[in-house]
Order: C-alpha cells, then sequence, then structure tokens
C-alpha cells in the first residue's frame, strides 16, 4: 500500500512522520516543488525507523508524480499562507490554482484515490479538489473537524484535569470562526459536560475553539502543524484500517441538514471506501441556525471559487 502527501511543509512532513510511524503503508511518498525538500524531509525520517522501530519507508521528491502511482490514500496540504496585504478572494485564486494542478496530477497517477485536503481556506479547496479530481463525492474530503474537536477536547481536558481519552465530542460547520461546537454532544466518560463546566466556562471554551488556529499564529508568528498533521493521519488510518471512526469531516452535502450542493464540516462514517456514510444529528432550532450561517459564510467562499473558474 502507498499513502502520498503533497506539500512537504510542516503540516505535510508532520502528516507523513506520523503515517510511518504508524506504519499505515508499505510506502509513503512525500511530494514538494521546492527542490530537495521532500527528498530531505524524508530522509530525516527514515533515519529514524531504525530508532522508533517502523519500517514504512520514506520517500521524497520534487514534482514528480509519477512517484505517487497507484497511492491508495493522499493527503494535500499544498498552498500559501496568506500574507499581508493580501485579500481572502488573492489567496483563494493562488491556493486554488496550485490545488487544481495537484489534483489533476495525482489523478493522473491515482485515478482512485481516496483524497484529503488540508489546505486552505479548507472549505473552498476541497470544494476545488472535487471539481478538479470529478471523483465521487465518498473519496474528496476535507480535514478541520478532528483538528477542531482535538483543540476543544483539549481544553476541556486542561479546565477538567482529565484525560483528553476521556473526552468526545462533535463539532460542525465551516473551519473558521463559524464552526459550530455542540456541548450538548459532548460527553467525559460518558458524563454531559454541561454537568460539569459552568455555562460562562463552556462558552469561554467553544470561542476559543472558535480562534485556535489565530491564537497559534499570534504565538508563533506561523500556523500550526502538529495537530494539523497528526489529525490529517488519523483520517488516512481510518480509511486503509477501515476502521469505520465517526469523524467530523468536510464532506460534500446533497440535501442533508437541508443544505445542498456545499462542503461542510458534519459528523461521518470514515472506512475504506472514504465517506460510507453521513450522520444527520437532531439539531435544535438554535444549533440549526448556527450551522445555517456557518453555510452561507462557506458558500459565500464558494461562490468567489466558482466566478473564477468562470472567468477562466
Amino acid at each position: 500500500m502507498k499513502i502520498t502527501v503533497v506539500g512537504a511543509g510542516n503540516v505535510g512532513a508532520t502528516c507523513a512522520n506520523v503515517i510511518a510511524h504508524k506504519e499505515l503503508a508499505n510506502e509513503v511518498v512525500l511530494l514538494d516543488i521546492k527542490e530537495g525538500t521532500a527528498e530531505g524531509k524524508s530522509l530525516d525520517m527514515w533515519q529514524t525507523a531504525p530508532i522508533n522501530m517502523y519500517d514504512s519507508k520514506i520517500t521524497g521528491s520534487t514534482n514528480d508524480y509519477s512517484k505517487t502511482a497507484n497511492s491508495e490514500v493522499v493527503v494535500i496540504t499544498s498552498g500559501l499562507p496568506r500574507k499581508p496585504g493580501m485579500t481572502r478572494d488573492d489567496l483563494i485564486a493562488t491556493n486554488a490554482g496550485i490545488v487544481k494542478s495537484v489534483t489533476e496530477n495525482i489523478i493522473k497517477y491515482s485515478p482512485n484515490a481516496i483524497i484529503i485536503v488540508v489546505s486552505n481556506p479548507l472549505d473552498v479547496m476541497t470544494y476545488c479538489a472535487f471539481l478538479a479530481s470529478k471523483a465521487p463525492k465518498t473519496r474528496v474530503m476535507g480535514m478541520a473537524g478532528i483538528l477542531d474537536t482535538a483543540r476543544y477536547k483539549a481544553f476541556l481536558a486542561t479546565e477538567l484535569n482529565v484525560s483528553p481519552k476521556d473526552i468526545q465530542a462533535i463539532l460542525m460547520g465551516g473551519h473558521g470562526d463559524t464552526m459550530v461546537p455542540l456541548p450538548r454532544y459532548t460527553t467525559v466518560g460518558g458524563i454531559p459536560v454541561t454537568e460539569l463546566v459552568a455555562k460562562d466556562k463552556l462558552d469561554a471554551i467553544v470561542d476559543r475553539t472558535k480562534k485556535g488556529g489565530g491564537e497559534l499564529v499570534n504565538l508563533m508568528g506561523t500556523s500550526a502543524w502538529y495537530a494539523p498533521g497528526a489529525a490529517a493521519a488519523q483520517m488516512v488510518e481510518a480509511i486503509v484500517r477501515d476502521q469505520k471512526r465517526v469523524f467530523p469531516v468536510c464532506a460534500w452535502l446533497e440535501g442533508e441538514y437541508g443544505l445542498k450542493n456545499i462542503f461542510l464540516g458534519v459528523p461521518v462514517i470514515l472506512g475504506k471506501n472514504g465517506i460510507e456514510k453521513i450522520i444527520e444529528l437532531q439539531l435544535t432550532a438554535d444549533e440549526k441556525k448556527l450551522l445555517e450561517d456557518s453555510a452561507v459564510a462557506v458558500k459565500e467562499v464558494m461562490d468567489v471559487l466558482d466566478k473564477m473558474e468562470k472567468v477562466a
């Protein structure tokens, strides 16, 4: 089995490293556009194999997509961060061009690959890959919900001084300020979180989760990579090991939750066929309103891409 990660930056390299450590494939291919970067990081990682005792072979390549042929799963992390003076539309145009090119090259050599998009803006880049791949909706998805949920769980574990292993949570909507954490579906060892955390503290944790990415940028001057890379690898694991895990994933909706023709974070069952089922929760009126508001924000960004596609 072969798994490819496109983009050897911090997120992509972390993702490839976790995949190799978990021995999810015989071969992990790390690909990047910058000469020598993927080869160097892959070699460095491979030299940890005798220390960390794994035997997934990691190989790097500079823009040679033939090395990715017959990959079962491909993780796309390629793209540029938003720079000072760059508008949202500029970022979409730049990263859409990158994601489109990457997807077309991947599909050329691995037509049946399941594609996981990590590039930002997440929801619209997943849409871009979906359009470029012409693949079934079950085989193209975005990684956001697992990362956002992990942040939410980590904050709760700190607040309650408990193991994060005992926290179960779900989170929906777009990746960003309009995400929809659902305290009603959050439990700690089976106990509803609302019985353990006061409402004002829970509201503060939800707000911190929504701004979780920005908090890290403010601290480090760059975006996060350990948690995003590990989150993408967890999706890969669920697929290649056919685990049927229930995860929040950015998926194409065709009427679920009353929403159509949009990529949005919803709970799904993830297995060997990709998204095997979208789970429809019974939302309260308030929760449904938050999800619909999130969908409006995501659709606005998707519309920007659609207009660019028409001009192109």
